[in-house]
């Protein structure tokens, strides 16, 4: 009688979206490759720091430490991650294995008022939100809103919009989605208006890079997600940047086999936005991605982030 496999052991964060999305993932691992499977759940240090701004204390890289020292030490086989979370370099001895899916990209504006929509919220209106991107891009479209740095899970986000008296919150489609509060949204903002976080509405499934589940893993991830993330993924890479930088990355499947992507770094306060687009080739994604960040560097987004450098020695 051979003896019963161990069950594969999946790392989470322990929000209500990252469960929501690992139990997803765990069901569609145990039914494609016949594996049990297990969650780890770990507490990463953005999740304990809830009072500062990630840009502040290290950046969305600081919801995947913890559980990359989980996978290098053995705790864990495979992780689940936001992929808009993973930041451009990840640990020595890991690797992305897939791109299992992509849900709506858009940013969602919730409201108070129900049946807002960003362009007819009143003058002055506060929004919350805790990206640099969609403060940067909410303050160069609505120069006259009050932004209002939030932090919390999505629900707590939600609820500041009673308990903290806000006109609106922004936060990802993709999220609300997928925990079943779509009702809430009140508009999915179109991508010329405010334009997608690299990897936004993507889950990353990470292994180390030896494992054997590695290769097991990366048949699950579609090529036209694998394409998107390619792409963006380079684009993120070539700028260098991270959460405390104003950059959004957004590719799309115009046709088969044609991607198109919009790339962007932006001020702080919105004044100063460096945009280029190009289309390309699918099997050319990594490159197209790249070029479009090399043009914006080129247009003037090396000296915003050049800025933003300097800003941040000075904190």
């Amino acid at each position: 009688m051979n003896a019963p496999r161990a069950p594969l052991r999946i790392a989470t964060r322990g929000s209500d979206l990252a469960l929501t999305q690992t139990r997803h993932i765990a069901a569609r691992i145990a039914s494609a490759l016949d594996v049990e499977t297990e969650l780890v759940v770990l507490r990463t240090t953005g999740d304990r720091i809830q009072d500062r701004s990630l840009a502040k204390i290290g950046g969305k890289g600081l919801f995947v430490k913890e559980i990359e020292e989980a996978l290098l030490d053995g705790r864990a086989d495979v992780a689940v991650h936001s992929a808009k979370d993973v930041p451009a370099k990840i640990a020595a001895g890991c690797a992305i294995a897939a791109h299992p899916e992509r849900e709506d990209p858009r940013d969602a504006l919730c409201c108070r008022e129900r049946g807002r929509t960003l362009a007819d919220l009143p003058e002055g209106a506060r929004v919350g939100t805790g990206s640099t991107r969609r403060s940067a891009l909410l303050r160069a479209h609505r120069p006259d809103l009050e932004i209002v740095p939030l932090r919390g899970n999505v629900p707590t986000r939600l609820g500041k919009l009673e308990s903290d008296g806000l006109d609106a919150v922004v936060l990802a489609s993709a999220g609300l989605d997928r925990l079943g509060l779509s009702d809430a949204i009140d508009e999915r903002v179109a991508p010329e208006v405010l334009l997608p976080a690299v990897g936004q509405g993507v889950l990353a499934l990470e292994t180390r890079a030896d494992d054997p589940w590695h290769a097991r893993i990366a048949a699950l991830e579609p090529e036209e997600v694998a394409a998107v993330s390619r792409a963006e993924r380079a684009f993120q890479t070539t700028l260098g940047g991270d959460c405390s930088v104003p950059l959004a990355g957004f590719a799309e499947r115009l046709a088969p086999g044609t991607l198109r992507f919009r790339g962007l770094v932006s001020s702080l306060d919105g004044r100063e936005v460096v945009r280029h687009e190009e289309t390309g080739a699918e099997a050319d994604a990594a490159a197209l991605g790249a070029r479009v960040a090399e043009r914006v560097l080129a247009s003037g987004g090396r000296a915003i982030l050049d800025a933003l450098a300097e800003h941040a020695g000075d904190d």
